[in-house]
């Protein structure tokens, strides 16, 4: 047993940057997104979530490769290699910080609402008549604590915190899977590519690839990998630091969606907000499934406030200078800002799961520009040498702008039908 502990920890010196990004990818939003669809589809829409996970791992390879080999950021390289950089710069960083606050506050939102749940199971007088206040206290606590580890640690630490957080997400996920495991057949049956008979199918399908192709991630990647130190020699290292991390999105995501259709989608029941599930899954299997789940929920909460409340002063900086900086003023104000707009949600009261879900799909808008600026970059024989991309990777490439079109017109048809 010591010695396969020795083994995980190695490992997850080894991708830390990996785990960093996966931070980005899975939060409340996707977990909320999966357990949705699996209470109302069971596992049939597996395969949306196997394709996205297959072009996560093509551009974390293209964005990672790009980053050891020119030794440059992907805002730094898109100001100043491509023709019109600093429009495409600046349209870039918009839309990732807008797309991402969007999605910081129903993760907030959830997560808050989630430790309140905790509370009201374990404090038996607690009132929940007094269920807003106690949420926005602990949104207002969440946050804080945050902002306030930002402003103290560094990178070295922020991987750390990370790669904790990710590891009791997945565990905790990957065995909240087994507690009620649907029939191999149901589960294989899954990867065959079918729509659901439902007007918010495709809403979920959007949903998918907005969370598992988070456009952060990719973008974030070269600054993590210049941080961590990583250059040219290490281009075998990056290849399975990108092939670990999106593979763990792909099983971490599966897992949630394969408990949540044995659990629920066998019994019939449609959830209304992910928290539904906690108490669906006590009389099931006992606290003990329920402290799993929620141990999988909150790490996922935290392990995406933190990256994406430091995504602003990141992508400014990168912009800048080409380099992760933190502990500045520019760092601390804009962390603060991200904060504050986390909180409107808990401010304004508990949303439905499907407007939890719906901010998922804003994140899709940006990927397509996220995958045609990078394809530009990593192109550039001067910039890229004997690492440029051949043809093989240049389709796979091709193929996933292709994908992340249709699926945003897919999100953009969907949200017109919802709203």
């Amino acid at each position: 047993m010591k010695n396969v502990l020795k083994t995980i920890l190695r490992w997850i010196a080894l991708v830390g940057p990996g785990l960093f990004c996966l931070g980005f990818t899975i939060g409340t939003g996707s977990v909320t997104s999966m357990v949705k669809s699996g209470s109302q589809y069971g596992t049939s829409l597996l395969w949306v979530l196997a394709i996205s996970a297959f072009f996560t791992w093509v551009m974390t390879e293209a964005y990672g490769r790009y980053g050891i080999a020119s030794g440059d950021t992907a805002i730094h390289g898109v100001k100043t290699r491509l023709r019109g950089g600093k429009l495409w710069a600046v349209i870039l960083i918009c839309g990732l910080v807008v797309s991402q606050w969007i999605s910081l506050s129903s993760i907030l939102n959830i997560t808050s609402n989630a430790v309140s749940e905790v509370l009201y199971l374990c404090i038996p007088g607690l009132s929940p008549a007094a269920g807003y206040w106690i949420v926005l206290a602990m949104a207002i606590i969440i946050a804080g604590t945050v902002w306030t580890v930002l402003n103290r640690g560094n990178y070295g630490s922020f991987e750390k915190i990370l790669s904790l957080l990710v590891t009791l997400m997945g565990l905790s996920f990957i065995l909240s899977m087994f507690i009620e495991l649907p029939p191999a057949g149901t589960i294989a049956r899954g990867f065959v590519p079918s729509i659901p008979d439902s007007p918010d199918a495709r809403l979920f399908i959007a949903a998918f690839v907005g969370t598992t192709m988070s456009s952060p991630t990719f973008v974030i990647r070269p600054m993590i990998l210049k941080s961590k130190g990583w250059g040219r020699s290490d281009g075998a290292l990056q290849r399975r630091d990108a092939i670990v991390s999106a593979g763990l999105t792909f099983i971490i995501s599966a897992s949630i969606m394969i408990c949540a259709a044995g659990v629920l989608f066998t019994r019939g029941i449609k959830v209304e907000k992910v928290l539904d599930m906690i108490y669906v899954l006590q009389p099931v299997a006992g606290r003990f499934a329920v402290a799993l789940f929620v141990t999988g929920l909150l790490s996922a909460g935290l392990s995406s406030i933190f990256p994406i409340m430091m995504l602003a002063p990141e992508l400014i900086s990168d912009y800048r200078e080409g380099e992760m900086q933190t502990g500045t003023p520019l760092f601390k104000g804009l962390t603060a800002l991200a904060a504050l707009v986390g909180l409107t949600i808990p401010i304004l009261g508990a949303q439905p799961v499907i407007t939890q879900v719906a901010s998922q799909v804003t994140l899709v808008f940006v990927l397509p520009l996220v995958i045609v600026l990078m394809m530009a970059l990593i192109n550039k024989k001067e910039v890229m040498g004997a690492s440029r991309p051949g043809l093989v990777f240049n389709i796979l490439m091709g193929l996933a702008l292709l994908f992340a079109c249709i699926v945003s017109y897919t999100g953009v048809v969907a949200l017109g039908n919802l709203f």
